[in-house]
């Protein structure tokens, strides 16, 4: 098993990380929380387990789930409305995960993490056909682009050498933390250690989307596996976004 310590000292909290800058807890716009009520009782367990701020990042994928700047703020602010009544401190903002495919437009409003992160996606399958182009471009825009999950896209299994050039064209990276737990497969866990040990990542996030992703995250993060599998990796994740509520 990887691992970048020894297990002596258990963590069994995640405000190591601190900041969730994956999720899909917005409710009822993609395929993550279905409502408010959900959401919430996402929102409380993340903070039980440590989390102080969430950057929510829902689907802009014009096939499957068209959002925009409008759908995406409609839902955060109800969710902030019901965290407010309950009197939850938890930091919310968001983004969004966009997916790069022939329907992404950077001339729209964009719905960047911050004032300069752009989180975006491929298929699991196949690259897309113009991902260097798109992220060349993101970049002339004036936004850094981040890779969400490369671990998780099977065609870079045996053949990294892409996810390095992106790097060295300043794409940022950003690891899945169930990835390293098994969760997507054998394939995903081996890939993600395998970048680990490269230093490639910059982020990670709980990509979470319903209950299965909450119990495995919540057992992984209690009792201390999770520390202690990757607990001491640099992680920017407070460094980049916490002066989003400076």
């Amino acid at each position: 098993m990887f691992s970048f310590f020894s297990k002596k000292n258990k963590v069994t909290d995640i405000s190591w990380l601190g900041i969730d800058m994956h999720s899909h807890i917005l409710p009822g716009i993609d395929d993550g929380s279905p409502d408010v009520a959900t959401s919430l009782r996402f929102v409380k367990s993340l903070q039980e387990l440590g989390f102080d701020q969430l950057i929510c990042t829902p689907h802009i994928y014009k096939e499957l789930y068209p959002n925009t700047t409008e759908t995406i703020s409609s839902a955060r602010v109800a969710l902030q409305s019901a965290m407010d009544k309950d009197n939850i401190a938890v930091k919310l903002s968001a983004g969004a995960e966009y997916m790069i495919d022939q329907d992404f437009n950077l001339e729209e409003q964009l719905c960047p993490l911050d004032q300069k992160h752009l989180l975006i996606e491929m298929s699991y399958l196949n690259e897309s056909p113009n991902i260097s182009k798109t992220i060349f471009d993101i970049e002339i825009k004036g936004y850094q682009p981040v890779l969400a999950h490369p671990e998780r896209y099977t065609f870079y299994f045996k053949d990294r050498s892409r996810l390095k050039r992106f790097k060295e064209k300043g794409c940022l990276l950003q690891l899945n933390l169930l990835s390293v737990l098994g969760y997507y497969g054998r394939d995903v866990k081996q890939l993600a250690e395998i970048l680990l040990k490269e230093k490639m990542y910059d982020f990670a996030g709980t990509d979470l989307h319903h209950d299965k992703h909450l119990s495995t995250l919540t057992n992984a993060v209690v009792s201390g596996k999770l520390y202690d599998l990757i607990g001491r990796y640099d992680f920017k994740n407070q460094e980049i976004f916490k002066p989003i509520y400076a």
